[in-house]
């Protein structure tokens, strides 16, 4: 397959959505992307755009934490939904994930706010757009890119059992319809951004209860906390 339709996405994915890379609407956003590139700079890197993938195989998928958009401004998007690399201050609504973990498990809020230990355990950390225009949220919106995360959660509901999905806030939660919930289950919030996350994200327990579930199932608890 051509390796600049799907530049370095994990086997089993690759596998699971090669149907996706060759419909015409992956084509024309693989078309826009390299236009962009030519004229903007793009976040995250091209290398990193399918990190949540990379470093949480199919299979491995335990909890699915759905953002919207990657960060827009330098060094912070690096493939990771509310991830930011080693080194990179926690924006806002990390920092209030951090604040939930805290309150509601004890562990103390970390310095570095990269969430690669959670993918490692099975948290795929997808945004809807998984590109974005420096500086410029919402650029790459609507542009195919929802397209195709949408038929990553419907494979995930279609294929795989028990897994935990979180839905902070209506852009997120408006995926539910994907979602079959008499095999997953679906906890929902109100963003972590500091615009509503004390609107009910602060005290939902969304970390407590995903263990309480996957320890339900049979399955490992997510170990959230942050070195």
């Amino acid at each position: 397959m051509d390796q600049s339709i799907n530049p370095n996405i994990d086997e089993s994915w690759k596998e699971i959505l090669i149907d996706e890379f060759h419909k015409p609407y992956f084509t024309q956003l693989k078309s826009f992307l390299v236009e962009e590139k030519n004229l903007y700079t793009i976040y995250p890197k091209g290398n990193e755009i399918f990190a949540a993938f990379n470093l949480t195989p199919f299979q491995n998928v335990r909890v699915v934490i759905l953002g919207q958009d990657p960060y827009h401004g330098p060094g912070q998007a690096h493939g990771l939904s509310f991830s930011v690399p080693v080194g990179v201050p926690a924006p806002p609504s990390l920092v209030n994930i951090f604040k939930e973990i805290n309150s509601s498990l004890g562990f103390p809020i970390p310095r570095s706010g990269n969430l690669e230990s959670w993918a490692k355990q099975g948290v795929l950390l997808i945004n809807a757009t998984l590109t974005v225009r420096a500086n410029q949220a919402g650029s790459h919106q609507k542009k195919g890119w929802e397209t195709f995360t949408d038929s990553v959660i419907g494979k995930l509901s279609e294929q795989r059992e028990n897994i935990v999905f979180l839905l902070w806030g209506a852009y997120a939660q408006a995926k539910s319809v994907l979602i079959d919930t008499s095999k997953h289950t679906v906890l929902m919030a109100p963003h972590p951004s500091p615009l509503s996350a004390h609107r009910g994200f602060l005290g939902c327990g969304h970390f407590v209860k995903t263990n309480d579930i996957l320890v339900s199932k049979g399955l490992k608890p997510i170990n959230w906390k942050i070195d």
